[in-house]
């Protein structure tokens, strides 16, 4: 992030032990659906997608928000206190405080599951905040520390140290650090399980995935969009894509996913 973003970067307080969560908001034009970005795992607001797509909302007038979940980028806290439910509580609050407009929803990988469970705090509980007017997600992870990880990633030895020692440091191929994985992580993540059963968010889905994808498989896209099944789901797969979906490529077919649904939402508003 530059000099320039960093000056205006400003910070609400989540949760009872007040975690200070740094947010980006870029304020648009009436009338325009707005873009809330949520990060990925060990990501943060100051990615390429992240940039790009704030960009873009910028020369088109729309507002767009960002945060960096705490452990995460700028904001305050460690990585290793993190879980699904902290995250979580910090992308709902970040919505309610900066989110003014019928928003457009935008979550990679970790942050589809957190804009899932956004979409579902939003149904089960409505509350004075702007609606969701849609969702894009890229290469979407619900569920991933179970399915992902607990399930399929992990031996029985991985799996025996962190119900031993409670944390387990994981290699990445993004980052020149390990991912730590935190038993607290693991169990955290299975109180907010999704796909187990319907999934219902009140607003259309775009699923940008990689069938080249070594960290989210396909086919749990395809997964995803059987709980979905009340929603409009655009579903699309791309060939030689990865997991990041950064390429040149990749960013222009995020922008027109974004774009449609924000002008689909914008037009329903102007005709009712």
């Amino acid at each position: 992030m530059d000099g320039q973003a960093q000056d205006q970067v400003r910070h609400i307080e989540v949760g009872a032990d007040r975690r200070r969560i740094a947010v980006l908001r870029e304020e648009g034009e009436p009338g325009r659906c707005g873009v809330l970005w949520l990060s990925g795992f060990k990501s943060d607001m100051a990615g390429t997608k992240a940039e790009e797509l704030a960009a873009w909302a910028r020369s088109t007038g729309r507002a767009v928000t960002r945060l960096d979940y705490s452990g995460h980028g700028v904001s305050d806290g460690e990585f290793e206190d993190g879980t699904i439910s902290r995250w979580a509580e910090e992308a709902l609050a970040v919505h309610a405080a900066f989110c003014r407009e019928p928003t457009i929803v935008v979550g990679s990988s970790m942050g589809g599951w957190i804009a899932l469970l956004l979409a579902r705090a939003l149904v089960a509980r409505p509350v004075e905040a702007a609606p969701l007017a849609g969702m894009v997600l890229i290469a979407p992870a619900p569920d991933f520390t179970e399915e992902l990880m607990w399930k399929h990633e992990f031996t029985d030895e991985i799996r025996e140290t962190i119900l031993r020692e409670g944390r387990f440091e994981r290699p990445s191929e993004y980052d020149d650090s390990p991912y730590v994985i935190t038993r607290a992580l693991i169990e955290d993540g299975r109180d907010n399980l999704l796909l187990g059963g319907l999934i219902e968010t009140g607003c259309p889905v775009t699923i940008l995935q990689g069938q080249r994808d070594d960290a989210v498989p396909w086919r749990h896209a395809l997964r995803l969009t059987e709980c979905l099944a009340l929603d409009d789901v655009v579903l699309t797969l791309i060939k030689d894509g990865d997991h990041r979906l950064s390429r040149p490529q990749d960013i222009e077919r995020l922008i027109a996913a974004v774009e449609v649904r924000a002008s689909e939402a914008e037009a329903g508003a102007g005709g009712a």
